[in-house]
């Protein structure tokens, strides 16, 4: 990161930090940005993202939230999104975090509140008024806007929930079962574009399994390998969500773990939601390349489950 953007003040209340990873959740690429920044059209609404179990977007203002007289700075907020749904006084707790792209350097300014934000039905969107001085942003030195284009990402992770009306009970776990399970593929490069399926494993009170597609699936269909965590619905009661953190690996057979493939995420699952994954795990030309991941057409594939939190009706 250059040291132009290390000297960037965070807005009033947030911490400013720099990160050579992409964001988790989200990333939205803005071209022709000085169009935006020069039409009639105050805001800029990013496309849907799920994170934690509930649906997200990015809300921009090009020239500052003229509703709450900001000037000569952009403002960026998360707003939540679909929530009819929700019962009746739900309030959900996040720690967010919100990115923009140092296109020299490839590594990002996070920007991110000292506090963890409360989303209810009559607050829907929270962020910064003074995400970035517009003169910051447009100075070349700092790699935010090259050939009139910008990178925005977010991360979002519910740290609680609640509901002040009736319906539901949540309950969070002091000391969350966790379960590491370990699946060893023989005769892996005989796989095909079939989807492969572990054997069943469980956290605490629940079960679930590894779903594997060699050749991809969705965006990854033909170019990556997919990996995806399912939880068994028999053994979600009806009504239920389950809170979880987890984590998929390939693991490094050859270099004491050094090199494992890893994802990572939290979210809730439900009956209308009962998986995560990433479709493009790893591509096949890197899984292919390396002689460490597939050893003697053997590859292993970890999964750990921390079970965080229930939420069920009354």
């Amino acid at each position: 990161m250059t040291e132009f953007v290390r000297n960037i003040s965070p807005p009033p209340g947030a911490v400013a930090t720099v990160s050579d990873a992409s964001p988790i959740h989200y990333m939205v690429k803005i071209e022709l940005f000085s169009l935006l920044a020069k039409s009639a059209v105050e805001t800029f609404e990013s496309g849907i993202f799920e994170a934690g179990g509930y649906k997200w977007k990015l809300v921009l203002y090009p020239n500052g939230n003229k509703s709450r007289n900001v000037k000569d700075y952009i403002s960026l907020y998360l707003a939540m999104v679909d929530t009819s749904s929700l019962p009746p006084g739900w309030e959900v707790n996040v720690i967010f975090r919100l990115f923009l792209l140092d296109q020299i350097t490839d590594s990002y300014l996070v920007i991110q509140a000292g506090k963890e934000r409360s989303f209810h039905g009559l607050k829907l969107e929270c962020g910064f008024d003074q995400f970035i001085q517009l003169s910051a942003f447009n100075d070349a030195r700092h790699g935010f806007l090259l050939g009139d284009t910008c990178v925005l990402g977010a991360e979002v992770y519910v740290s609680g929930e609640r509901s002040r009306g009736e319906g539901e009970v949540l309950s969070m776990a002091k000391e969350p079962p966790t379960h590491k399970y370990t699946w060893k593929i023989v005769n892996f490069s005989k796989l095909d574009e079939n989807p492969e399926e572990s054997p069943i494993f469980s956290t605490g009170d629940h079960q679930w399994k590894i779903l594997l597609y060699p050749k991809g699936i969705g965006v990854g269909k033909g170019t990556h390998l997919s990996l995806y965590l399912v939880l068994d619905l028999e053994t979600l009661p009806a009504g239920c969500r389950v809170y979880a953190d987890l984590t998929l690996r390939i693991v490094d057979q050859l270099y004491n773990r050094a090199y494992d493939d890893i994802g990572r995420a939290k979210r809730w699952f439900n009956a209308t939601s009962s998986e995560i994954g990433w479709p493009k795990f790893i591509s096949l030309g890197s899984l292919q390349s390396t002689n460490y991941l597939v050893v003697n057409d053997i590859c292993i594939i970890e999964a750990e489950v921390i079970l965080l939190g229930i939420r069920s009706p009354l």
